[in-house]
């Protein structure tokens, strides 16, 4: 019986390939800048192994789709601090990967100790990457009235106008003070870990690979010296004051779609200045009176307007099909297609799965050659709505952070990915069966923002700016 071990992509990945190396699991392509989602060991032939994003990596042991895994241990407790019983094991500590939760609040904020937060009048607005560890902050508080903004990352750029607390991971209370953040409460402190299922460690003999695990010791994470706010070099830090009522809050990606929103905007004659890929400020001084601009995910920018915290924001497409396939009356609309960050939105299979369209799928559904369909996207959304529109029943969708061409065909049957040439699909032996639509880069704005005569009159002159970027083109 194989033994299936799942890998972390990302930061820590090439932490992991040298522990690994060490361990002598003699692993030829798995390192950091590695595109392969199915390394070999070669000290263990058998051994299953698959690369995921970290933070899908602990609810994938969990429901048994793999015996091991290397997870930073804040993905494993933001599931157990909620699901208690699940099937996971701590194994070992890896000794590297070192990451620290803390409670933070902006130093601008009223906000500056466990009292404050307590003393608060209303409810205390907490965004994070972690809900689930949020909420056990804020129950563990008894706080009375509490809100969890769940996000995608970014989570340093909402305080304080849009949320009085974020749980942010850092090395160091250094790298919150940096980010004009008050370090408040630190509430989990740990590195990478070894865990298992535990039914797979009942039944299945897996005492070799672990015993490998256990070949090296464990690095101590190095220490950086802590800042005070005192050491802050003013001359180089955002100055807050408050929104005024009439003034634009505009929202720019991060990521991927920066470097496409850079150039539209230099096109546009947009002077920004702090939104360089190299630069770590969330708020960068945008060239243009009665606007002010923040720094966050696109995957959350579709929720945060209709939300009303930002008025305009440029994100995809995609991304505000999701958001309207969950919620149609969402107050947040399409200004204008941008035209850049061109991607298709397909549906993908395996190609060892015999079917060339989505009537071939519901096909193999209705004859009982496919038990139940698994979706797995990153688009939780656009994935129900496919299933549903294409009377594909049963299924299930999974919910994943990224990576997702990793999940076939052991974990999932479908994808709802995006695709810009389709070579990382061919490379990963998948193929296109539909495309439910074409994305791009574009304006969206809160329908209230709209109403507003106010803000309606600057966003009318943005709006001409960019369609100047647009001739450009």
């Amino acid at each position: 019986m194989s033994v299936k071990l799942a890998l972390p992509k990302g930061w820590i990945q090439g932490h992991t390939a040298s522990f690994l190396e060490r361990a002598g699991f003699e692993y030829a392509d798995y390192r950091q800048s590695s595109r392969s989602y199915r390394p070999e060991s070669g000290a263990f032939p058998d051994l299953f192994t698959k690369v995921l994003h970290e933070k899908d990596i602990a609810i994938q042991v969990a429901t048994g789709n793999y015996d091991l895994a290397i997870c930073g241990f804040d993905w494993t407790r933001e599931l157990l601090v909620r699901y208690h019983h699940e099937a996971i094991v701590k194994i070992r500590d890896l000794g590297y990967g070192h990451r620290n939760l803390y409670v933070a609040s902006s130093r601008f904020s009223d906000i500056q100790s466990i009292e404050d937060i307590k003393a608060k009048h209303g409810p205390v607005r907490i965004v994070s990457e972690y809900p689930n560890l949020a909420a056990a902050f804020a129950l563990k508080l008894r706080l009375p009235d509490f809100r969890i903004f769940p996000v995608w990352g970014a989570t340093d750029a909402y305080p304080p106008e849009h949320a009085d607390l974020a749980i942010v991971s850092a090395s160091s209370e250094a790298d919150l003070i940096r980010k004009d953040l008050v370090p408040i409460a630190k509430i989990l402190s740990g590195n990478a870990w070894l865990i298992a299922n535990r039914n797979s460690l009942q039944q299945k003999d897996m005492s070799r690979i672990l015993a490998s695990f256990y070949r090296t010791i464990p690095k101590t994470p190095e220490t950086e010296a802590e800042l005070k706010i005192s050491e802050i070099d003013s001359e180089n830090k955002f100055e807050f004051s408050p929104i005024e009522d009439n003034v634009i809050l505009l929202a720019l990606a991060d990521g991927h779609q920066q470097a496409h929103t850079i150039s539209f905007l230099q096109k546009a004659g947009v002077k920004l200045t702090g939104y360089e890929s190299s630069s770590q400020t969330r708020r960068p001084a945008f060239g243009f009176n009665g606007v002010d601009v923040k720094v966050v995910r696109p995957q959350d920018m579709p929720q945060q307007v209709a939300s009303g915290n930002f008025d305009l924001a440029i994100t995809g497409k995609d991304w505000l099909a999701d958001q309207l396939y969950q919620f149609p009356s969402s107050p947040v609309e399409e200004l204008m297609n941008l035209g850049f960050g061109r991607v298709r939105i397909v549906a993908v299979v395996h190609n060892n799965l015999p079917v060339q369209s989505t009537a071939d799928l519901r096909h193999r559904l209705e004859s009982g050659l496919i038990p139940i369909l698994r979706i797995a996207s990153e688009y939780s959304n656009i994935a129900d709505m496919y299933a549903r529109e294409n009377h594909l029943s049963p299924y299930k969708v999974i919910p994943s952070w990224g990576a997702t061409e990793a999940f076939l065909p052991e974990d999932a049957d479908v994808l709802i990915e995006n695709t810009e040439t389709g070579s990382t699909l061919v490379k990963n032996n998948l193929k296109i069966i539909e495309t439910l639509f074409e994305s791009t880069g574009c304006l969206i704005a809160n329908s209230n923002s709209l109403a507003d005569p106010l803000k309606k009159g600057r966003i009318d002159k943005l709006v001409h700016i960019f369609e100047k970027g647009l001739k450009e083109n």
